[in-house]
This record gives structure tokens, sequence and C-alpha cells, in this order.
């Protein structure tokens, strides 16, 4: 555990996001070192909190919206030249959270430590995407939560840039996901 604060503290404080305030709190448990604050835990070296799951969804750009009643065949297929994201109303405050811990002017990277696969891959870098940071991401990937899995994740943490092509896969999923919804809600009005 030492080698691994002395890793983090070199290089300044990092953020770590996890998918859920369960994990977080596992995390923070099996690091140890952590103080608890409402929506998140801080130590020496490391910043933890947690995404509630999905926090950002994927919405028209408003120049391509067309209200209900208004669509036709002709309209098909609606490609926007890009995708918007906005907030999920119900957990807007948790982004609100995280995009102030990762504005911090002490966080100097962040840790990407949702749900190993693409929803997780998703889920963080939709909050990044959102937050507009150039911070550096470094990716855990773990298969069992249990505390020593958890530590010696730590101390194997990834490039963000090896999960591209995860991330990749995982916007182009949830981008013909909501063209799919969206021209077949268009179809049945």
């Amino acid at each position: 555990i030492n080698a691994i604060k002395l890793l983090i503290s070199i290089a300044g404080k990092k953020l770590i996001i996890a998918e859920k305030p369960s994990v977080a709190a596992d995390i923070a448990k099996a690091l140890g070192g952590f103080t608890k604050h409402d929506d998140y835990f801080e130590s020496e070296e490391t910043v933890l909190s947690s995404a509630i799951g999905h926090l950002l969804e994927l919405a028209c750009p408003e120049e391509f919206e067309v209200k209900r009643g208004k669509w036709s065949f002709a309209h098909l297929p609606v490609i926007p030249p890009h995708f918007a994201l906005k907030p999920i109303e119900k957990t807007e405050s948790r982004l609100k959270v995280l995009n102030k811990l990762i504005k911090r002017k002490d966080v100097e990277g962040l840790i990407n430590a949702c749900d190993a696969g693409r929803e997780g891959e998703l889920i963080f870098n939709y909050i990044a995407q959102h937050s507009k940071t150039t911070k550096p991401v470094q990716r855990l990937w773990l298969q069992s939560m249990t505390q020593g899995a958890i530590r010696d994740g730590f101390s194997r943490l990834r490039p963000g840039r090896e999960m591209e092509g995860l991330g990749d896969a995982a916007v182009c999923r949830s981008e013909s996901d909501w063209l799919d919804y969206l021209c077949v809600d268009a179809a049945s009005a």
C-alpha cells in the first residue's frame, strides 16, 4: 500500500471516480486513510467519489428537435451532425459534485474506477467529456471487489489511452441505440 501511495503522491492528487457509491466505499476501505465527506472521501494523496450509474444522456441538438406531431417519414433517418450530452435530472447533483472535484486545482489526474466493461467506460467518459477536462486518465480494471484485488488493481493502473477502443465502442453503441429509439419514436408519431 505504501508503494501505491508513493506513486499517487509523486504526481499530485488523483481523483478516483467509481461507478457506484458502494464501490467507492469498498475502495476507500481497501486503500485506507480516507476521511469521509458528504459525497466523497479524501486522503493526503487521493480524492475518491462516484457516479450513481449514468449521470448524462444523449440529447438531440436543439436545431434538430422536431416536436411530436410534426414528424413525417421525410424526416427519417434523423442523424444529427453531433450528439449533445444533457444531465439526467435525478442525478444532476452528483454530476455537479464530480465536476467540482475534477476542477480542483490540487487534482492533477483522474482514475476511472467505473465497472470493467463498455458501460463503465461510457459512464466515466461522458463525465470527463462534460467537465471538459484535459487531465490525464488512468484506468483501474477490477474483476473482483475483494480488498486484495482492489489493492492489486491500483498497483497495475493502465493508461487511459489503452481503453480508447472500448470507449469508442461504448459511444458507438450509445449513439446507435439513441438513433434507433429516435427513428422508431418518430416513425410511430
